[in-house]
């Protein structure tokens, strides 16, 4: 292991836009709930609806559990005459999660470097934010759940402590019961993954990507920047001393 960096005990993993990319199954299951509202009466063209639904969920947050409630009441009353607001609601959330849990897929390095580390003496955790239930159903489909310890799954509204709160992390490394220098944590958010982590002592990798947060930098300097879990493996290999197998991947 190279004498730089202290030995690691612990990675924590962020899900969303870390694990797997949300922006195009999120834009695809949005025009699927749409497309089925217009099925059952919704006098609309899909775009201008689509619109309108981005602009309920910016202003109410990804965790509100009414956005086609609230996106009902914003369209106009010619758009919704002669058809039922219920039966609406009810085919575009169908859609909606039907074509969310068709397309969530993790990444397949992802999932190679983690089944790979689960091999090692790593133990393996997750701090996510948002709903439990969601988050939960999330690593249940993508199979983390095999490879991560149980006691190392935080999410922020089970926990109460925000991501952007460096609390959490040192929180998350005194359960894990090491100190904060021997952890890791790997995100894609540059304000929650990487700064408050940094703040909180733990060693931070910023898998930059071509997800929605890749334009912007943290304003603290991650200990690593990288772009996909292949570049993840290799340096936790070379840089860490952490022997993983090699898997044939074709």
């Amino acid at each position: 292991m190279s004498a730089t960096f202290p030995e690691l005990k612990v990675i924590f993993l962020d899900i969303d836009d870390t694990l797997f990319g949300t922006s195009d199954f999120v834009t695809a299951a949005r025009t699927k709930a749409v497309e089925a509202m217009i099925a059952r009466g919704l006098k609309a063209e899909v775009q201008p609806v689509l619109n309108e639904l981005a602009a309920v969920v910016a202003e109410f947050g990804s965790n509100d559990d009414h956005h086609y409630d609230r996106l009902m009441k914003r369209l106009p009353a010619s758009a919704i005459a002669g058809a039922n607001r219920h039966l609406l609601v009810g085919a575009g959330v169908i859609a909606y999660h039907n074509e969310k849990w068709k397309n969530l897929k993790i990444r397949p390095e992802a999932e190679a470097l983690l089944r790979d580390l689960a091999a090692t003496n790593l133990r393996l955790g997750v701090i996510s934010a948002g709903l439990v239930h969601k988050q939960i159903e999330k690593l249940l489909r993508l199979g983390v759940d095999r490879f991560i310890d149980q006691k190392l799954l935080f999410i922020t509204h089970d926990v109460g402590i925000a991501k952007t709160n460096p609390r959490l992390y040192a929180q998350c490394a005194e359960v894990a019961e090491v100190s904060p220098e021997q952890v890791m944590h790997v995100g894609d958010h540059p304000y929650h993954d990487v700064d408050p982590a940094k703040a909180a002592g733990l060693r931070t990798v910023w898998i930059r990507g071509t997800g929605k947060h890749s334009k912007n930098s943290p304003k603290t300097e991650p200990d690593h920047i990288l772009d996909d879990f292949v570049e993840l493996r290799g340096l936790l290999e070379t840089d860490y001393g952490i022997p993983l197998e090699r898997r044939n991947r074709s």
